[in-house]
């Protein structure tokens, strides 16, 4: 009795040899082992949900860092500032104004850098210090003094001011006990003479150095009553002492 060998799709197999038997291994014989194309269609792939979700979290930080930062840098202008101080009335040049970088604020008046060519020329209305923010309201005729000020002149000698006093320091005004034998003991106006430690505070307009006596006459800018008062001290009792800030 004769045994047939079929294959999977149920056709006899061929091949050497009784009912197929004695094919060597290898050979292109039936079967997984003969070469039998497979049908299974491979799983698909898994996407992790957790990576997903990262990766989109990544991109919104980036989109809204990027908008942060083009409004940070949308809400800065540039603008005209003071690169020295100055006197009221003085006359503006090139080399008195600088660019600034500073936030926008459309509540302040203030002239954009483009305009630097403009304010050549043109005085200012205040004593102002370095850094100051140019606006139209600070430039035209000088503004000295305002109402409720007044302009002291102080006539003083090396060692009663600072070597490098500048218009626009903002300045305390001291009475000392007075160096100079022909100040005397009294005041200008006749009245009790201030003790010594007395003070004022008060803007420098101008420093203007004397003549053979080396007296170096500096106007400030007080309150009217200020100015009254240290008017009043005899010659050589005051000194300066510069103060932080400006005017």
């Amino acid at each position: 009795m004769s045994t047939t060998v079929v294959d999977e799709a149920g056709r006899p197999a061929r091949g050497g040899g009784r009912g197929g038997f004695g094919r060597r291994p290898g050979g292109g014989g039936s079967g997984a082992a003969g070469g039998a194309v497979s049908r299974l269609t491979p799983a698909p792939r898994r996407r992790s949900v957790p990576h997903l979700a990262a990766g989109a979290l990544l991109v919104l930080v980036c989109a809204v860092g990027a908008v942060v930062a083009a409004g940070r840098l949308g809400g800065r202008t540039s603008v005209l500032a003071l690169a020295r101080p100055v006197t009221a009335g003085h006359l503006l040049t090139g080399g008195d104004v600088r660019a600034v970088q500073v936030a926008a604020d459309a509540g302040l008046d203030l002239l954009p850098a483009t305009a630097s060519g403009s304010v050549v020329g043109r005085p200012v209305a205040y004593a102002l210090p370095a850094g100051s923010l140019l606006t139209h309201a600070v430039l035209g005729p000088a503004q000295v003094p305002a109402a409720g000020e007044a302009v002291a002149a102080v006539g003083l000698r090396a060692g009663q001011f600072p070597p490098d006093l500048q218009p626009g320091a903002r300045v305390a005004v001291l009475v000392s006990a007075g160096a100079d034998p022909a100040a005397g003991g009294g005041g200008g106006g006749g009245g009790t003479p201030p003790t010594v430690g007395t003070s004022w505070t008060g803007v420098v307009l101008g420093v203007e150095v004397g003549g053979g006596e080396q007296t170096t006459v500096v106007s400030l800018r007080l309150s009217e009553a200020d100015a009254r008062a240290v008017a009043a001290v005899a010659a050589g009792r005051l000194t300066l002492v510069v103060l932080g800030g400006g005017g």
